[in-house]
Order: structure tokens, then sequence, then C-alpha cells
């Protein structure tokens, strides 16, 4: 099978490797479109995401949708030829925060196309896949491959807005509107938000937030006496979701929740710490949370897409052959072009 690696920045190289086996409970998957995520973008730029460093050669990728081709034995759920999205989430479900129900943060998670573990965790930019079958969720022939992939992007939206907790008749606030961001905004409206804010610092992408239907579209370069006055009154947004991972907009974000609001952090920085005034949000009791990939919103990400109750179809911009890797990358990396890149066989 062929399947993209990636041994340094920069350095992704298409090599060929042996089919895996599919052993007992298991699912042999042909793949269908993978989605190329801002983690798979800073491994490829940088080597590393948050605090994980590339320390060996790693397939990247774990946004993902297939045809079953084969399975185990024991397997029942899914058959052959049935077209599925696969949840890249493999946790133990026996440490103690699996047994608090909170799989998404697993002591020992295997996670795709990771560099979190040693060794690390490889993903699925490859011609063939094996999950488990509990990893497998069918989704309707008339699903487009690329559709059923941008399930985990959009788990993890779900998993952000579950964090806020009820965003009926709220004021919300996301700070940068990549694809991550735009879920969100998708997210937040089917969870009931009254008014809606973006903020970004490229024109191109405030343009298809305007789309998705947001309330307001600020740039946060060009525009910034508009972000001040979201300041006044010690705040404006009752929830505010900050995805650029940039650390002046995590100060924006708090500033402008109102008192007893919330700030969800979702993006990682590309930095290990960053300046807050942590007086400003100690103050007004702004609670300020992490939210962190997902656990059960895969599902709910599943459905809302297939019975097409969240429409993601303006965010899929590019598709590359895996043959194009590197092309598909630097496409993915052009924010004034590309929204979601997404490769194919």
């Amino acid at each position: 099978m062929l399947m993209a690696m990636l041994y340094g920045e920069k350095d992704l190289r298409l090599e060929r490797g042996e089919d895996p086996v599919v052993g007992p409970g298991q699912v042999k998957i042909r793949f269908g479109a993978g989605g190329i995520c801002g983690s798979d973008l800073s491994y490829y730029g940088k080597g590393r995401i948050g605090d994980f460093s590339l320390m060996q050669p790693l397939c990247l990728g774990h946004e993902v949708s297939g045809e079953v081709d084969e399975v185990g034995a024991g397997v029942t759920r899914v058959k052959k030829g049935d077209r599925v999205a696969i949840n890249p989430n493999q946790p133990c479900r026996v440490c103690r925060t699996c047994m608090a129900g909170k799989g998404h943060i697993c002591l020992a998670m295997n996670f795709y196309g990771s560099a979190a573990l040693f060794p690390h965790i490889q993903g699925i930019f490859r011609e063939v896949i094996v999950a488990t079958e509990a990893q497998c969720f069918v989704v309707p022939q008339s699903c487009d491959f690329r559709t059923a992939a941008m399930a985990e992007p959009l788990a993890v939206a779900l998993h952000a807005v579950r964090r806020a907790g009820s965003l009926v008749g709220k004021r919300v606030l996301v700070t940068g509107v990549g694809p991550i961001g735009s879920l969100l905004v998708l997210a937040a409206k089917r969870a009931g938000a009254a008014h809606i804010a973006v903020t970004d610092v490229a024109d191109a992408a405030l343009k298809r937030a305007e789309k998705l239907g947001v309330d307001e579209a600020v740039n946060a370069v060009t525009a910034p006496e508009k972000v001040e006055t979201w300041y006044a009154n010690k705040g404006t947004f009752d929830v505010s979701f900050e995805c650029s991972g940039n650390a002046t907009a995590i100060g924006s974000a708090i500033m402008a929740t109102a008192s007893g609001g919330c700030v969800v952090q979702v993006g990682m920085l590309g930095m290990p710490t960053a300046e807050i005034a942590v007086n400003r949000f100690v103050s007004r009791e702004v609670d300020l949370l992490g939210a962190f990939r997902f656990d059960a919103e895969y599902g709910a990400a599943v459905y809302e897409l297939a019975s097409e109750q969240i429409d993601v179809s303006s965010l899929l911009t590019h598709s590359y052959k895996m043959s194009a890797a590197n092309d598909a990358f630097l496409m993915a990396a052009d924010r004034s072009q590309s929204m979601k890149v997404h490769l194919t066989f």
C-alpha cells in the first residue's frame, strides 16, 4: 500500500508498505478521504504540535473515512462494502480518566497520527487502514467520503460546545475561523446561540464565515477598535471559543467575555506558555476552560453529518490525490485559498 510518511520539517515522503492483516474484532478499510488538520500542518511545518515533537517517521492524518474491505472474526456491526467514518480515538477505558468518563483525555490514549507517545501512533494517510469495530461508524452510501471525514473535526467543535454548557439564547464569540472555528460557528448555531461574532486576521476566512450566517465578522488587525468595543461594561459575550491558538487572541477573548461567562480554549498554542491578564478573569469570574479532542461526540458528529443537520459542504475547498500530498499540504497552509483540504486515492 501507498502511505505518506513525515521524516522531519517539510520532509513528507510517499512510501510503499505491506497491507495490514485483519485480526479478530478488527476491520480493514480502503481509504476514501482524509482531511489535513491544523495539527498535521504543524507537524509538517515545524515537526511538532504543542508539547508533542516528532521523534521518528510518522504517517500523518486522523480525519478519515473509507469503505470496508474485510472484517475479522466476531465483527457484526459492519460488513464489506459499508461506507464508514473512523474514530481516531482509542482510549484504554481502564485508566482513572477513562473510568471517570473522560476517555478523550485517557492517560494511555492511542490517537492516529500523533507523536504524543513513543513509539508514535501512526496515522491514516495510507491506502489501507485497520481499525477496531468500535471505531467504525456506518454512514449512508450517499454521504460523500470527504463529508464523512469531517466527523472528526466536527466532534472537536461539539466537545467544545459541550464544555461551555447550554448556548441557547447566548451571545457567542469565536476567535479564529479556520476549519475548527468555522465548525464551531455551525455547532453553536445548531446549539441555539442567539448571536455569533467571529474574529480573524485573514479576510478570506472572514468572508467564508459570513456565508455561514454569523452576525459579525471582524478583522482583529485592521479593525481593533471594533474588538475593543466588546471590552466595555466588563465584557459582551456569554461564551467565547478561542480557536486561533494566538496568545493575543486569548487575552482578547477574556476581555470580551462578560462577567460570569466562560472562555473555552480550543486552539493549541505554538509555544509552551502565554501571558494573560489573570486578574481580569479572576475579578469577573470568567471561567477559562480547555477543550481537547472528543469522546462520545464523535458519534453525534457522524449523525449530524449523515442526517444533513449540519452542512459542511462550503468548507470542503480542495481535494488532492495522495500522490500529490506535498502540494496538498502547501495548499492547506494557504489560508487565502483553502479551508479544508482532503487527500484521496
